[in-house]
């Protein structure tokens, strides 16, 4: 137990700082991925509105215009002009829906307007198919429906940019978004201002779509003067505060209220400042864009730069577990080791201090522990408990002759002799000198001299073996005595002073036999046994 708790207490100490260091490690580490994905995240939408971009910007709307060149001029130079502005537009929407999210990770809005961009293309595939046929005459006006799929792919662009993490990629995108309202309502207004001048086809619906191109032309505008700290920004709005611009300006809102007489001098300059403006407007979103990749690749950089480190981390991390697990084992094994010995050390001390080095049996200190233990659990067992005293017959005659050593091996081999004859569960110990002593719990006094006979035979049949090779034979006497074992009567000393006087009473018949149970002597005949068991 006390080993357990030592070991508890060893991988608590281990352990604890090590369960801190793991958890913080564990936040960095969720922390980083975190970021990082953020990070990838960012340079997707980088690539999806540069390319969203475009494709409202320029792909639907050049189609659009060679689709009407083709229309009213159906040759075949106008027709593989047309078809190879079909062939880059349904490029860059295979390029750009590759690059847009999983729709499972997206929001139910974002999924709506791909559905409903979705379908604004069908529309343009539609009228592809009826162009090719022949359905639409001569000054045919597909604007609308290639002017839905702008729009549409336009507030699909704009909702995009709101889920970039980045600040400064936000900014740019959000400058990208404004420049191309602001172009998209240009292109709009120079192509139904065209015809307006020309006369050509220019219908209510016309009118109001160029009013809606007015609109997106103002929104635009509204937020780029919101981002004047832009340098991409300020240039575009010195450009347009221009006198020519602001005279431009001045022609369209007179187009829009329907106040603008159509001459043709005027037309020209104004569809020159509006093809300059497409023409200006442009670059600057090529700019923008250019930016946006490269601000993207940058990113792309950064996340791989912050994987990198998350998995140095990673990598640190695991290396320290690995550290910390081999020194915890190396630490309980110590401690193992250090408590195994220092339990050995006590109960080699213990057993010291308990036993007999000579014979290994008890001595006094340790049996009366063991007697005492041994007398109280027999009160629940037996009724009866006996002692056999016996000492080795003429043993100073043997240390006289043949010396202390060979009375050592004598007193090892006597003991080993009585281990194996006792019963099992006898308590047998050195009393002193060549005496020992054995209490047997559930005995009566014949009991325990029969046993004391079977000891006292093997005695005398052992050949002791001395260093010199000669072999040596000895006797001894044994007293027994026994009683009740009642807990009124627990006086063990009496029970030994009964088998002391049957030892005596052993000796004086002539030794090496067995007494049970003698009369007590008077205390003079107990001073005579004394004195003559210390002349032998």
């Amino acid at each position: 137990m006390k080993f357990k708790n030592t070991s508890r207490a060893v991988l608590v100490a281990i352990l604890l700082p090590f369960v801190f260091m793991v958890a913080e490690g564990v936040v960095l580490i969720r922390s980083s991925l975190m970021q990082y994905q953020a990070l990838e995240n960012d340079h997707l939408f980088a690539d999806v509105l540069a390319r969203g971009g475009s494709i409202a910007a320029n792909e639907i709307l050049a189609e659009l215009v060679a689709t009407r060149i083709y229309v009213n001029n159906p040759d075949e130079a106008t027709k593989a002009s047309m078809k190879e502005r079909r062939s880059a537009l349904d490029s860059e929407r295979a390029h750009f829906n590759a690059s847009i999210p999983p729709i499972g990770t997206l929001d139910l809005g974002l999924q709506s307007q791909l559905s409903d961009l979705r379908l604004a293309y069908s529309r343009i595939i539609a009228t592809r198919s009826a162009v090719d046929q022949g359905y639409y005459g001569k000054d045919g006006n597909p604007v609308h429906i290639y002017g839905q799929a702008g729009l549409k792919q336009l507030g699909l662009v704009e909702s995009l940019s709101s889920r970039i993490h980045d600040p400064v990629l936000l900014r740019k995108s959000n400058e990208l978004m404004s420049i191309l309202l602001t172009y998209y309502g240009e292109r709009l207004i120079g192509s139904l201002g065209q015809r307006y001048f020309d006369r050509a086809d220019f219908s209510p619906m016309s009118h109001g779509q160029l009013v809606q191109g007015e609109m997106m032309l103002g929104n635009g505008m509204d937020r780029l003067r919101f981002q004047s700290s832009s340098s991409v920004v300020r240039e575009i709005l010195v450009y347009r505060a221009q006198p020519d611009e602001v005279w431009a300006d001045t022609l369209t809102q007179a187009m829009v209220s329907g106040a603008l007489r159509p001459d043709k001098t005027i037309r020209d300059k104004w569809l020159g400042i509006q093809n300059e403006r497409l023409d200006f407007l442009r670059q600057k979103i090529d700019s923008v864009t250019d930016d946006i990749h490269v601000t993207g690749q940058k990113l792309s950089m950064r996340s791989h730069i912050h994987m990198t480190v998350v998995l140095a981390l990673s990598s640190g991390l695991v290396l320290l577990v690995a550290l910390i697990a081999v020194l915890a084992v190396r630490g309980v094994r110590l401690v193992a080791r250090v408590t195994e010995e220092r339990e050995l050390l006590v109960n080699e001390l213990r057993n010291a201090a308990q036993t007999d080095l000579l014979t290994g049996l008890y001595n006094r200190r340790g049996f009366e522990a063991a007697a005492l233990a041994l007398l109280t659990q027999a009160e629940y067992g037996s009724r009866w408990i006996s002692v056999v005293l016996f000492d080795l017959d003429h043993f100073k005659k043997i240390n006289d002759a043949h010396g202390h050593d060979a009375g050592d091996i004598v007193l090892k081999q006597v003991a080993r002799i009585a281990r194996e004859n006792f019963r099992s569960f006898d308590l047998l110990v050195r009393h002193g000198g060549e005496e020992f002593m054995a209490l047997l719990p559930d005995s009566m006094p014949e009991d325990a001299a029969t046993v004391a006979e079977r000891v006292r035979l093997a005695i005398e049949a052992a050949d002791i073996e001395l260093p010199s090779g000669e072999l040596l034979r000895v006797t001894a006497s044994f007293g027994c005595a026994g009683r009740a074992n009642a807990t009124s009567n627990r006086n063990f000393d009496d029970l030994v002073k009964r088998a002391d006087l049957a030892l005596y009473a052993a000796k004086a018949s002539g030794r090496n036999c067995v007494v049970a149970g003698p009369v007590v002597p008077t205390a003079s005949s107990h001073e005579g046994r004394r004195n003559a068991a210390d002349s032998t």
